[in-house]
């Protein structure tokens, strides 16, 4: 079920153990839906159940998994509804960011948020998506800690984690991929502007697009489901 690369080197931390389920979570690795098999996921990352069950907990309280009684664990699976709902209030959060990071970044993480920018379209370049999503999501981490708001990024990482799988899976297309470059450039262009009300506009169009991508493969899923879902109950019936 799992190819996350290599045994996590002991002594573990459940820390550890809750980064890497997070990158299986969001490669889709484990699926929305699926369940933690824990003697599968001990195997692989060479761990012992407690650490394994300590990382569950944390990702249970981050809402990335639903903890069923006497059933084990399984990754949340969020409704259209509940992703329009959440992508709304990202954008709010993606914007406020920008804006206050805009007036109050420094120069050294400007520097810091350039030069994950180049390493992004290197990734991007190579059509690497696994390495452009994780740089990605730094730049975005960058953005809100120049905002210089410890409210603001706790609220943001509460909500950006239900999101992760989500906003990974949205670049899987090569045009929404290049659009998506197109906005970060946008953005690398109005933080160097200090432009803060671009900034702001540019985040929330970027999420806006992010929610608007997400929503039609969910439905694009859900359409090719229903045939598949009809045969099966055909066969029932026979």
């Amino acid at each position: 079920m799992v190819s996350a690369g290599s045994s996590i080197s002991r002594p573990v931390l459940h820390e550890q153990v809750a980064q890497r389920l997070r990158q299986m979570l969001v490669e889709g690795v484990i699926p929305p839906g699926g369940k933690l098999n824990e003697r599968t996921l001990c195997e692989e990352l060479s761990i012992s159940r407690t650490p394994l069950r300590e990382a569950i907990k944390m990702l249970a309280a981050e809402g990335l998994v639903e903890l069923l009684p006497n059933r084990g664990s399984v990754a949340v699976q969020l409704s259209e509804a509940d992703v329009h709902h959440t992508f709304e209030v990202m954008a709010g959060l993606e914007g406020l960011s920008g804006e206050l990071a805009a007036e109050r970044v420094t120069d050294a993480e400007l520097s810091e948020i350039q030069a994950l920018h180049y390493d992004m379209m290197a990734a991007y370049t190579r059509r690497d998506l696994s390495a452009y999503y994780q740089i990605n999501a730094a730049i975005h981490r960058s953005l809100n800690a120049a905002a210089k708001n410890p409210v603001l990024t706790a609220t943001y990482n509460q909500v950006n984690a239900r999101l992760q799988a989500l906003r990974f899976r949205s670049n899987q297309d090569g045009d929404k991929w290049q659009r998506a470059v197109d906005e970060h450039m946008a953005m690398v262009q109005a933080l160097q502007a200090r432009d803060g009300t671009r900034l702001r506009q540019v985040l929330m169009q970027h999420l806006d697009n992010k929610r608007h991508i997400v929503i039609d493969q969910m439905r694009s899923a859900a359409q090719a489901a229903q045939p598949e879902r009809a045969d099966q109950e055909q066969g029932h019936a026979q």
